[in-house]
């Protein structure tokens, strides 16, 4: 909640209070979106990712979106608002996502990218950037981050990864692609303002073509990979191409060309031996990026309550009509794969951690939802399966942050704290160094200069995903 307090210096004075948003209460938007753009928010202390230890807030000082001062400001310093915090708050930097599917398959008949209510949700959970990993409609996903980049749309700043190259694109010929058609298709989408190009199902030689002209741009890669069984790509073998990112899979001889990667990882065991250590060292010796997407085998396999809890209703944010449908569904199968798979995937991820690649490891959700456990509620589910890996707290927040900023090459404006960078910050309730659940609790967001309660913003999207009757069932029904 905000409440006017009074003026100082000729400044207005805001005290935000941790409390939800009551009727007739008004919001921060409401108070805080206009005026020439200059901020001091003061109070509860601030997380520096650099050194993993919480900082007293005696100023954060903003100014046209950036970070203009740190601490006390000097006398001579004004700024339109002041905004003291009251209560336990911690501030972090923006969470990014690099796997963060706004596709829903609400039944089972293809993916649609949800445009909706996605954009309000990923922001309201502290989301300040994503990058969606391969998009189904990407000519809508660019008219999305058209508007939220003009301010007619809140939401998370959108890398847009234009459409998947392989297989899992719809219409992809493989037989039909060459290297001059990919290199035409990279050109188009990077005018265009794509960030960087998703794999997945993709061939050896159209990889390389990918990387290649990518790479041109200044963009990244990264790929959802196999064992090279087939027509598959090793993740060893595309990290010798100049791959950039790899999601799922450290790939090398743990995955054989013998069996498909998913089989091979069922299997795994052998976490002190030479395969294991080998890809490792390939991934921190070549700067290659790792996002593990823990939690989507809790989706899949047997119910964790842990993982899989709700602690806010997410059906809210259907329409009535689609929640009814979801209600009366039977509870999804478990994958017996996925159940064997998920904890040896947090011991890989933490023999990742522990051989050096602290730095490589990045936050990527991987969720296209099925009518429940929305993408934008994914990153917290994320961050506590990595400290249930056995990721330290501060180090989770690293991997959340300026992990993610630094692979994608925004390192010097986005991830941490500092003077000179984007003020992406996220206020929440509590010490989440004492348990990363406390980042669940977003009381604001403030990004692009403009500053968001997070009660406002779910309130905004509930209602908003999926047909309103029977028709508009057609638009959610995409097929293959």
């Amino acid at each position: 909640m905000v409440r006017r307090r009074r003026a100082r210096r000729g400044s207005i004075f805001f005290v935000l209070a941790l409390l939800p948003a009551v009727a007739g209460c008004p919001s921060a938007d409401e108070f805080l979106a206009s005026g020439d753009g200059s901020f001091l928010i003061t109070g509860g202390r601030w997380l520096d990712v650099h050194t993993g230890e919480l900082v007293e807030n005696t100023g954060i000082g903003i100014r046209d979106g950036r970070i203009v001062s740190l601490g006390v400001p000097p006398d001579t310093v004004e700024y339109s608002r002041e905004i003291k915090l009251q209560g336990d708050v911690t501030i972090l930097p923006g969470l990014i996502d690099l796997h963060a599917h706004y596709a829903v398959d609400l039944f089972g008949e293809g993916r649609v990218d949800e445009t909706a209510a996605y954009p309000e949700l990923f922001l309201a959970n502290g989301v300040t950037t994503t990058f969606p990993a391969g998009e189904m409609d990407p000519v809508r996903m660019r008219e999305l981050r058209l508007a939220i980049e003009s301010g007619e749309r809140a939401g998370p700043r959108i890398l847009n990864s234009g459409p998947y190259f392989g297989s899992w694109r719809r219409g992809w010929d493989g037989d039909a692609m060459t290297t001059d058609s990919i290199h035409r298709e990279v050109d188009h989408w990077a005018e265009l303002g794509a960030a960087g190009f998703k794999a997945k199902g993709i061939r050896p030689e159209h990889l390389s073509a990918l990387i290649e002209r990518a790479h041109e741009h200044g963009l990244t890669v990264t790929g959802h990979l196999d064992s090279g069984f087939g027509d598959s790509v090793n993740p060893q073998d595309a990290i010798l191409m100049g791959l950039d990112r790899v999601e799922h899979f450290l790939g090398g001889d743990m995955m054989p060309a013998d069996r498909t990667a998913y089989a091979s990882l069922q299997e795994f065991d052998d976490f002190e031996g030479d395969a294991l250590r080998d890809i490792i060292d390939l991934y921190v010796d070549n700067d290659v990026r790792f996002d593990a997407t823990l939690s989507i085998y809790g989706y899949w396999g047997p119910h964790d309550p842990e993982m899989t809890e709700y602690w806010t209703d997410e059906l809210r944010f259907l329409t009535p009509y689609m929640r009814a449908i979801v209600e009366a569904r039977p509870r999804r199968p478990v994958s017996e794969s996925f159940a064997k798979m998920s904890p040896i995937k947090r011991k890989t991820l933490k023999a990742f951690y522990d051989g050096g690649g602290r730095d490589l490891i990045t936050l990527g959700t991987d969720h296209p939802s099925w009518g429940r456990y929305w993408s934008p509620f994914g990153v917290h589910r994320e961050m506590l399966a990595l400290a249930r890996a056995g990721v330290p707290p501060a180090d989770v927040f690293r991997i959340a942050t300026l992990n993610g900023a630094r692979a994608m090459g925004l390192g010097d404006d986005l991830g941490s704290i500092e003077q000179g960078k984007l003020a992406d910050l996220v206020g929440v309730a509590g010490n989440p160094l004492d348990d990363v659940r406390a980042a669940r609790t977003v009381q604001f967001v403030f990004t692009r200069g403009r500053f968001h309660s997070a009660f406002d913003l779910l309130a905004g999207a509930e209602g908003k995903i999926g047909p309103a009757d029977a028709s508009e069932e057609s638009a959610w029904r995409p097929g293959r």
